[in-house]
């Protein structure tokens, strides 16, 4: 079984790793360009890591879908999963629960959490992918999936702002976002006026492309094994998919922040093409190398991203005097000291994340692995 899986881990390892990676840039300078987002239309590979984790969920389903008895465990199991997965996601945005005002400690009212987020929208795109896979058979998921996208598609034309569909405050997600959830539910960057979730509730529906993606072709190597014909056919689907992105990209521009269809098309065309890489060197050549250092981040991948997530926090929680937060203080004195400029913010994000790495690691050692 471990060595079925083997494949997937690392996939998932290397989705993590990237993920930290890209989540905890270091301060004091201009953050490396390459682990920056998009600032809207386009791409570059940090947004590649979000959508590659989907991915992951949804070729992890091609292998467990089996594995239930009956129609009522499997609901029971998805549905108990996916609240779990939420609701960690609602409470780590929350975290620490209270905020400093003027050196005061004041409670973070539930009325201004943020509803949506990374696992939020995770969990509920593992939530409809599972039951989409489960019910439907593969043909009727590739239909379902062309359904969402062109869906999207249309309904940001139809209810978006006229002339501002794909904007940040005109599109229809954002307007359904308000509507639904308030803007006091939602994603102000660093604390601004502006209302934006990218994780929104209208995107998350083409998210779940991604999770059925990654099913299809989870079982694709299933059924046709792991060989170098299933290998070419990975990488000339994957191929397909980042052409037809490209040209849709022309009529419905490719944006992570608004998840766009032509975005989804691109991200799971270009895992398509890296998971048939991994099955080349990993499962034909036999080819080992780093693969551990992977296989830690995939095994406990959930326990792993909720750790880098609070430990920042908590890293800017706490003051080395005040109103200078540990967290820019190690950046200021070591890391720009040594590395100066953007060059300093990757050292720092590649540090924190093998911080995170060894937490795995002993964990991996001593067998404790966190499942939901």
């Amino acid at each position: 079984m471990q060595e079925r899986f083997a494949t997937l881990d690392i996939f998932r390892g290397m989705t993590i790793c990237f993920m930290i990676i890209v989540n905890s840039p270091g301060s004091g300078a201009p953050q490396w360009a390459p682990l920056d987002h998009a600032a809207w239309f386009g791409f570059t590979p940090t947004d590649l890591v979000f959508p590659s984790f989907l991915f992951a969920v949804g070729n992890a389903l091609s292998f467990s879908k089996k594995k239930f008895e009956s129609d009522s465990s499997f609901l029971m199991k998805i549905f108990k999963r996916s609240a779990i997965i939420f609701l960690l996601g609602y409470l780590m945005y929350w975290f620490p629960f209270m905020h400093r005002d003027d050196g005061n400690w004041v409670f973070n009212e539930i009325s201004n959490t943020r509803i949506m987020g990374v696992l939020q929208r995770i969990a509920l795109c593992y939530l409809f992918g599972a039951l989409i896979v489960h019910y439907c058979s593969k043909k009727s998921a590739l239909i379902i999936s062309i359904a969402l996208l062109l869906g999207y598609w249309v309904f940001l034309l139809l209810f978006g702002e006229q002339g501002q569909e794909y904007t940040m405050l005109g599109n229809a997600g954002t307007r359904l976002d308000i509507f639904i959830l308030g803007d006091a539910h939602l994603y102000h960057d660093k604390g601004g006026p502006i209302a934006f979730d990218p994780e929104g509730l209208l995107s998350t529906l083409t998210g779940i492309v991604n999770v059925i993606g990654g099913y299809l072709a989870g079982a694709y190597i299933q059924e046709k094994g792991r060989n170098y014909e299933s290998v070419v056919k990975l990488l000339l689907v994957g191929a397909l998919l980042i052409f037809l992105s490209l040209f849709w990209g022309q009529f419905f521009p490719i944006a992570k922040k608004l998840w766009t269809s032509s975005f989804v098309l691109l991200t799971v065309g270009l895992d398509l093409v890296i998971i048939g890489v991994l099955i080349y060197f990993i499962e034909i050549k036999k080819i080992n190398f780093g693969n551990n250092f992977f296989l830690v981040f995939g095994r406990n991948s959930l326990a792993i991203y909720l750790l880098s997530e609070l430990l920042l926090v908590v890293f800017q929680l706490i003051w080395v005097k005040p109103g200078l937060s540990f967290y820019n203080w190690i950046n200021n004195v070591f890391y720009q000291a040594l590395f100066p400029g953007a060059f300093g913010t990757l050292v720092f994000a590649l540090s924190f994340m093998m911080v995170c790495w060894l937490v795995g690691y002993i964990m991996d050692k001593k067998k404790i692995y966190v499942k939901i």
